[in-house]
């Protein structure tokens, strides 16, 4: 296991605005591409621009769009939310295809940083039999057994049941009411 977890934040799972109740509104508020236009560690992003653009916002109209000429630098998304948190993404040697998805993991995030996050419960002794679920004490043949099967088809509790214990009972003094009746 990894330390990288303690260098995070932590917190619970919060909405922004309760999104999604009423209307969603999208986070992403602006995207500001940086490239140079002779550098080969842009190529990514100046062909995404050409190409694909017009099409990103077009379906994005909220999102305010800035292309950002810079001489001798790689390619840099700037992407800024609406809670005004900011998200640097390094595009050098990008393709323009994983210039678009990025894009895209970047438009439908909240733009609340990645965190760890806090469990609802605590306790000062955790188990460590690890955790139950319902197929824990099943028995392995189940996996690959076809169904119906003639041995695990067989009820378990050979048992009469409580109903079927008062049952009897019933049926046995109504068989001997019916005998100690004199008859006339």
């Amino acid at each position: 296991m990894s330390n990288t977890h303690l260098f995070m934040k932590s917190g619970h799972i919060k909405t922004p605005l309760q999104n999604g109740l009423g209307r969603f509104i999208p986070q992403l508020q602006r995207i500001t591409f940086k490239f140079c236009k002779s550098r080969g560690g842009s190529r990514g992003v100046r062909d995404f621009i050409e190409s694909d653009l017009m099409d990103f916002a077009i379906k994005n109209p909220g999102t305010a769009i800035y292309l950002k000429p810079q001489r001798h630098r790689s390619g840099i998304m700037v992407a800024e939310y609406l809670n005004g948190e900011k998200e640097h993404l390094s595009c050098h040697h990008f393709n323009k295809e994983e210039v678009f998805k990025w894009l895209s993991y970047l438009t439908t995030r909240s733009g609340i940083p990645a965190m760890r996050f806090h469990k609802y419960q605590h306790t000062d002794y955790p188990s460590i039999q690890g955790v139950w679920t319902p197929f824990t004490h099943q028995a392995p043949e189940i996996n690959v057994a076809q169904f119906p099967h003639e041995i695990l088809s067989k009820p378990v509790n050979l048992q009469p049941t409580a109903t079927d214990t008062l049952l009897e009972i019933f049926k046995r003094t109504q068989i001997k009411e019916s005998s100690e009746k004199p008859e006339n």
